[in-house]
């Protein structure tokens, strides 16, 4: 570990301490050359998430993307931000357990992912997420979706 103070590549750890339930190490060092004490921190890095896209391109996870479209699919619903937060914690664990070995997942599987959870939510917010997800470009298709829906689809959700 290269000293903050002077440079040198020498030093000794004079204390370790395991910090977050095992997943850092907090290292106190003294660089032998100058005596200058510092702190340095050790994580495991894990490999992150990549989306891979329609087009083949790959991304990686970004959260905040999925909050904002989950976001704007409930707008205006009865969803309590809690519960909106706890479907997107939910969606993300599964994405990284569907692409544990490979670090991917395809844009398509995290899509359907939010389908399938927006539909036990709030239809409402499940046909806002369709619409935009499968590229709607009439009215026809938004009919066809309510549709499918069946007889779960009341007067009282879209209120």
């Amino acid at each position: 570990m290269r000293c903050p103070h002077c440079g040198s590549l020498e030093d000794k750890v004079l204390e370790s301490r395991t910090l977050a339930g095992g997943e850092s190490i907090r290292r106190r060092r003294e660089c032998l050359s100058c005596g200058y004490r510092f702190t340095s921190y050790e994580r495991i890095e894990e490999k992150q998430l990549m989306v891979v896209k329609s087009d083949g391109r790959r991304e990686p996870f970004d959260r905040s993307k999925l909050e904002r479209g989950i976001q704007r699919a409930c707008e205006k619903r009865n969803i309590s931000q809690n519960t909106i937060e706890e479907l997107i914690n939910q969606i993300e664990d599964e994405a990284a357990m569907l692409g544990k070995t490979t670090h991917e997942v395809s844009s398509r599987q995290l899509g359907e992912m939010v389908l399938n959870k927006l539909h036990d939510l709030d239809k409402v917010a499940y046909v806002r997420f369709a619409s935009v997800y499968r590229k709607f470009s009439d009215v026809d298709e938004f009919i066809r979706e309510i549709e499918s829906l069946g007889t779960s689809f009341t007067k009282e959700e879209e209120t």
